[in-house]
């Protein structure tokens, strides 16, 4: 099973009924598990997520993933909030939480570097920018493997 291309697909048949009932797909996961796969769904909405919110929201797209064969093996689907570590991916992701500490990692070394800790500063064009250390860094946004908010403690 390529579970890009099925993340891919569950993404685009999920999102817009995501946005009908009035949530955001943050990210998706497609994990092994004992006798089969997890499917987890992260949304969120104005005001954040509840428990309710996450039933609604597992109630309305179940039947969805099963009739258009989305995951082609055994599964179950988990659908939760993206908790205070929140993914980013989406380039409005680097805007709204613009101020705020950030884990980055590229998918190639930039300037001999793969992982960034620091300050999101937002995007310039095709951009990331944030300073780490003091120091600014543009980081192509076409790099960028994987982006989280840092958890406050």
């Amino acid at each position: 099973m390529d579970v890009t291309s099925v993340l891919a697909r569950v993404e685009e048949t999920v999102s817009p009924v995501l946005e009908q009932l009035g949530y955001q797909l943050v990210e998706r996961e497609l994990v092994p598990q004992a006798g089969g796969w997890v499917l987890r769904l992260y949304i969120d909405k104005e005001g954040g997520v509840t428990i309710d919110d996450c039933a609604r929201v597992s109630r309305g797209i179940e039947d969805l993933i099963e009739v258009e064969e989305l995951i082609p093996a055994k599964y179950s689907l988990e659908v939760s909030s993206p908790g205070l570590d929140r993914p980013l991916r989406r380039r409005q992701d680097f805007e709204k939480y613009r101020g705020s500490i950030i884990r980055l990692k590229t998918s190639h070394p930039v300037n001999g570097r793969s992982n960034y800790k620091g300050t999101l500063e937002g995007l310039e064009g095709d951009h990331i920018v944030m300073t780490v250390d003091g120091v600014r860094h543009r980081l192509p946004f076409s790099e960028l493997a994987k982006a989280r908010l840092e958890a406050k403690a």
